[in-house]
């Protein structure tokens, strides 16, 4: 019962986003009004019902608007219904060749330069609309005319236009209190009331701007599809469009709603879920509606207002077909011109400049702006398949891609006796195209040294193998010596040994991050690093000096640039035990995280009685010097800090110092014991994950620290790492639990939340 109370609430709060973003949606496409809401119904019902995504909501989708005007413009409106149910078939047949997961395959940087390029034909077309024109058949036909519309626009239309984007803006800032009256703020959907209002303001002005013109009813002027006329390749080509850029929006909004189901519901059937839009598009399109797609933004509200259950998805169609057959009338009155302002700020959100940057960083920005510029200048097809193509051409490229580096190293003055060696290092895919390189270098080594060929490559094929084998044999002939190690995974030991098994990493052992106790060198001789007799401070210059040999020269350039700035976003306080390496847990490098260290990851309260300036002066050299955005706090597993204070500090009064620094973590062991303790959950652990909680309450003690966060400025962020797995959990502050690191970062969330 107490599902359905939230599931009601849920599909209450979807249905009053549904019903203006399916009208607009049906404006924009250039189809009748009643085919939006045909789609919403037919969406929450029929989706929702059969598909695999139990909180995903389906309807009229933002992202196939340019697909769907142009088949009306091409083949009109009939013959475009009789496209959405072949293409709902389509989705039928890939969801029983359970293909789903394949349609993910297509690259991020396709899809969003896709729903980008839409924003912007969208947004190109509906700017006309809301200054009381009409759009043109392309969207640069509409950027051609947009200068003479600004000049000429029309007062009312405009005016409301403005008012709808003005009402949006300000509905997305405003503040909703968790409870109290103005709670209910927070489950109105900011469409609502701009919509309603610009409808108020033309109704009791008596302003002339075009409005909803809405049948009688929903089916009275239903007519049975009509097969396209134009050539066969053609049609073939609208099926495969709608269908498949349906069902990619579909997938990508389901895995994303599915990783942010809360606990309890049933993992996405994709395969079940493709099914169930097949069904829903083939119902669609007999009916008279339009494309059905899982929509984010929809999506999102459902799962945000609380929905548990799919009741919710389908008890909003329901909510939208009650409202089409009593509430006509009302729906008659809503001014395009507010529709086209509210699809205007949609297409606006569907440009993700987030997403660029991540890309961006990828190197995979140009299949972004070609599939962008694709879909506005050509048309979606085209885009995609310009966007494709640039892939593709990337990905070759980067599968020819091959780095070669040789340096010489002498053995100085005071080894004047030993020959110099030589380093070489081959990163990348090495093929026969990389051969030329490859040799053209070793080729250029004297005769009779030593070289050390370092192998960081991907893919090795014969032809490169033979390659660098024979070379070696011939160096090796003349009295040199060559030493390989395959950084990545062993090609050229297989190909030497025969063994046609499937590729194996390095042994984990030979890693740089292994402990000196489990290192060996890779050639025959024992070193000052196996031997048992060695001391510490041997084993520290020992290790110094394979830094240099190996790795100075990879972080040489970024320590160059790195020399005379630091310019780090995240402060990481940790504890100093040997078994917590903040680089390795966080894949970080130079320059990424500002780093404190103390026994049991502890900061000292603002003001406290025991003062301790070396947290404090990080804290502040940190925020108030370089401009830290994150302040993490990670503890572990088996802390001696947290077992010391467990006893009492009984087995440390002798250790007079480490006394007085513990007695800082008193605030968590007092936290500890006033907490409910869990069964079967072993108590240290318990007091390791409270104190890292303490911890960032103390330090919102820190005034400027405080203001920072009130403002968004600074987050602060709960680690810990559990040693004997070696896995990190992150610390759900509401909940006050440790949870598993989500599968994608907050911005990705919600980069993902503003298409649609």
């Amino acid at each position: 019962m107490f599902a359905l109370r939230r599931d009601l609430l849920a599909s209450f709060v979807v249905f009053l986003v549904a019903i203006p973003l399916s009208l607009g949606i049906a404006v924009a496409s250039g189809a009748p009004i009643a085919a939006g809401l045909i789609a919403a119904i037919v969406g929450g019902v029929v989706a929702g019902l059969l598909g695999g995504s139990p909180l995903q909501v389906s309807g009229p989708a933002a992202g196939l608007t340019v697909i769907v005007a142009d088949l009306i413009q091409t083949y009109g409106w009939r013959a475009t219904c009789t496209i959405t149910l072949l293409g709902g078939l389509l989705q039928l047949g890939l969801g029983a060749c359970r293909v789903a997961r394949t349609a993910l395959a297509v690259s991020p940087a396709v899809v969003h330069g896709m729903l980008a390029g839409v924003g912007v034909v969208l947004v190109l077309a509906q700017v006309h609309v809301v200054l009381g024109g009409t759009s043109r058949q392309s969207a640069l036909h509409n950027l051609q005319e947009l200068p003479r519309q600004l000049v000429h626009p029309r007062p009312h239309p405009a005016l409301l236009g403005l008012l709808t984007i003005a009402v949006l803006v300000a509905w997305a800032r405003m503040p909703r209190p968790e409870r109290g009256p103005g709670a209910v703020l927070r489950w109105i959907p900011g469409p609502l009331p701009a919509i309603a209002l610009a409808t108020l303001t033309a109704w009791a002005l008596d302003w002339h701007a075009p409005r909803v013109d809405l049948p009688s009813s929903l089916l009275s002027g239903w007519r049975a599809p009509v097969l396209p006329d134009g050539p066969l390749p053609g049609i073939v080509g609208a099926v495969v469009s709608v269908g498949l850029v349906a069902a990619v929006e579909s997938l990508l909004c389901s895995v994303a709603i599915d990783r942010a189901r809360p606990e309890g519901v049933p993992r996405a059937d994709l395969d079940r879920e493709l099914l169930g839009q097949g069904a829903a598009n083939a119902a669609s399109g007999l009916l008279g509606g339009l494309p059905i797609a899982g929509v984010i933004v929809r999506s999102t509200a459902n799962l945000e207002a609380g929905a548990r259950t799919r009741a919710s998805t389908v008890l909003h169609g329901v909510w939208v077909l009650v409202l089409a057959l009593s509430c006509g009338p009302v729906i008659e009155q809503v001014p395009l011109a507010a529709l086209a302002a509210l699809l205007v700020l949609l297409g606006a959100k569907m440009i993700d400049t987030a997403r660029v940057r991540d890309l961006r960083h990828h190197r995979e920005a140009p299949a972004y702006f070609a599939t962008l510029g694709g879909v506005v200048a050509l048309g979606l097809g085209e885009g995609v398949l310009l966007g494709i193509g640039v892939m593709a051409v990337m990905a070759l490229r980067r599968l020819t891609r091959l780095s070669v580096r040789v340096e010489r190293f002498d053995p100085g003055p005071d080894a004047s006796a030993l020959p110099a060696r030589w380093h070489v290092v081959v990163e990348g895919t090495l093929t026969f195209l990389g051969v030329p390189k490859v040799t053209r270098v070793l080729q250029r080594i004297p005769a009779g040294t030593g070289v050390d060929l370092d192998l960081n490559v991907d893919f090795m094929d014969n032809a490169a193998f033979d390659a660098i084998h024979q070379w070696r044999l011939a160096h090796e002939r003349q009295g040199g010596r060559v030493d390989i190690d395959e950084v990545h995974e062993t090609w050229y030991e297989r190909a030497v040994t025969g063994d046609m098994s499937p590729p194996r990493k390095s042994p984990p052992q030979a890693r740089w991050w292994a402990p000196w106790a489990n290192r060996r060198r890779r050639n025959e001789t024992t070193t000052e690093l196996d031997t048992p007799e060695v001391s510490p401070s041997a084993l520290l210059l020992a290790g110094v000096r394979e830094y240099h040999g190996r790795t100075a020269r990879l972080v040489r350039p970024i320590m160059a640039e790195l020399a005379f700035e630091q310019k780090p976003e995240h402060l990481f306080i940790t504890c100093v035990d040997s078994r917590v390496v903040p680089n390795i847990i966080t894949a970080s490098g130079p320059g990424d995280l500002f780093i404190n260290r103390n026994v049991g990851n502890l900061v000292p309260r603002h003001g406290s009685r025991m003062s301790d300036d070396s947290v404090a002066a990080t804290v502040e050299y940190a925020t108030r010097v370089l401009g830290i955005r994150t302040i993490t706090v990670c503890g572990h597993s088996n802390c001696g800090a947290m077992a010391a204070l467990l006893a009492g500090g009984t087995e440390i009064e002798h250790l007079t110092s480490l006394s007085r620094w513990l007695k800082h973590g008193n605030h968590s062991l007092a936290r500890f014991l006033a907490a409910e303790q869990v069964p079967d959950e072993s108590p240290l652990a318990r007091l390791c994950q409270v104190n890292v909680m303490q911890q960032l309450d103390n330090l919102l003690t820190y005034p400027w620290i405080r203001d920072r966060v009130d403002a968004g400025e600074l987050e602060l962020v709960g680690l810990y790492l559990d040693l004997e797995s070696a896995q990190v959990q992150i610390l759900d502050r509401p909940a006050g639990v440790f949870v598993a690191v989500p599968d994608e970062t907050p911005e990705e969330s919600r980069g993902a939340r503003a298409r649609g």
